[in-house]
């Protein structure tokens, strides 16, 4: 063990292929002597890494076996206790659900020194490549991101869906992740918090769009698989000319 720990960087890989990473982050991934990398990002990235330097697959996906997230702290603690260059690399963003603060947490109070870098989240990218917008100066001022998927929260959904439908009424966009598979109860607890039925709304993932309305989402959404994003507010409504996914 080395009596002075090297520095883990939690690096996001940014939202689709491999070129979508900073350069920031590529450059950490060049030179890193550990990498513990996740599910959602292009594996081509794992190229970058040098020859000999550790690869460490740790999940996070749902519905496949992962690594606890005290597992993945104790892990980089551990690499970096060796005086080794760790490079923790995340899907999207590290602080957009990506777990990223609490890890971040558990390195400073280890006393490991480490640094974010941010990366390309899918809330604002998967939209935008279908051709959305997630704000519009004349018809959305505002973007709400939230996660669709909560651990101790009846039904497993966000609280305060009412105070963020009303949001979304004063020209806001709102964005849900990890949502598909909720999207019938969503759409129905926005509904009954007032939303406009004829509200538009979205799902859409890297290589497909759905586009309909608060009413008929639920419906048309089962067609796009996770992972996806869903967008409800008026700039869903939009295709201000995307990168060309298959509207459904």
């Amino acid at each position: 063990m080395s009596k002075t720990p090297g520095t883990v960087y939690l690096v996001g890989a940014g939202c689709g292929g491999a070129d979508m990473i900073t350069v920031r982050g590529l450059r950490l991934l060049e030179r890193c002597g550990v990498v513990v990398y996740d599910d959602l990002l292009d594996k081509a990235l794992l190229e970058a890494v040098p020859e000999g330097a550790e690869k460490i697959y740790v999940g996070k996906r749902q519905g496949r076996h992962s690594a606890a997230q005290e597992e993945i702290c104790a892990l980089l603690i551990e690499k970096a206790r060796e005086g080794k260059t760790v490079v923790r690399l995340k899907g999207g963003d590290p602080f957009v659900f990506g777990r990223g603060g609490e890890e971040m947490l558990a390195l400073r109070a280890a006393g490991i020194p480490c640094q974010e870098v941010p990366g390309v989240t899918s809330a604002i990218a998967v939209p935008a490549l279908a051709g959305i917008p997630v704000t519009h100066r004349q018809i959305s001022r505002s973007v709400h991101i939230i996660t669709a998927r909560t651990a101790d929260t009846p039904g497993g959904l966000p609280e305060g869906l009412e105070a963020l439908a009303a949001l979304a009424g004063l020209h806001g966009t709102l964005v849900f992740l990890m949502g598909v598979s909720r999207l019938e109860e969503l759409s129905a607890r926005l509904l009954a918090a007032g939303m406009a039925p004829e509200t538009p709304a979205a799902v859409v993932s890297e290589h497909m769009a759905v586009r309909g309305i608060l009413a008929d989402i639920a419906e048309k959404g089962t067609a796009v698989p996770p992972p996806a994003v869903i967008v409800v507010g008026e700039t869903a409504a939009m295709d201000v000319g995307g990168a060309g996914q298959a509207d459904g």
